[in-house]
């Protein structure tokens, strides 16, 4: 009985020594490298970044940029009561809208990104 016991007692620690482990690992770099903010979604880290003139949409996979020549974003802002609907288009590595933008500290930012017949819905808060 007291064997049985110490496996059932070895094998929680175990389980719960490989969870503690395993947490915090992510999928790649989740650092922003433009100075935007970064979320990921099924494995994409997405990275946006925006200035009162201009809104862009950085796309990696295990940090190294996706191919956005053929994709599309339509960005929606939440800013206080005041919302705000961009079209980002391609523009080298990257997704973009010039213009002007409320960027403010803590608005909401919900990103649809179609590429490649695949369609992610991407969340952010500014900073």
């Amino acid at each position: 009985m007291k064997s049985q016991k110490l496996v059932i007692a070895l094998s929680l620690l175990i389980s719960s020594v490989t969870f503690a482990a395993g947490e915090g690992h992510t999928h790649g770099d989740t650092q922003p490298m433009h100075g935007g903010v970064v979320a990921e979604v099924k494995d994409i880290e997405y990275e946006f970044v925006a200035k009162a003139d201009v809104l862009q949409l950085y796309v990696r996979d295990h940090g190294k940029p996706v191919n956005v020549s053929k994709a599309t974003a339509k960005v929606t802002m939440l800013s206080g009561s005041e919302k705000q609907e961009v079209e980002l288009k391609p523009v080298g590595e990257k997704l973009e809208a010039t213009g002007k933008f409320k960027a403010l500290a803590g608005a909401k930012v919900v990103a649809q990104v179609s590429n490649n017949a695949k369609v992610a819905t991407v969340r952010f808060t500014l900073k």
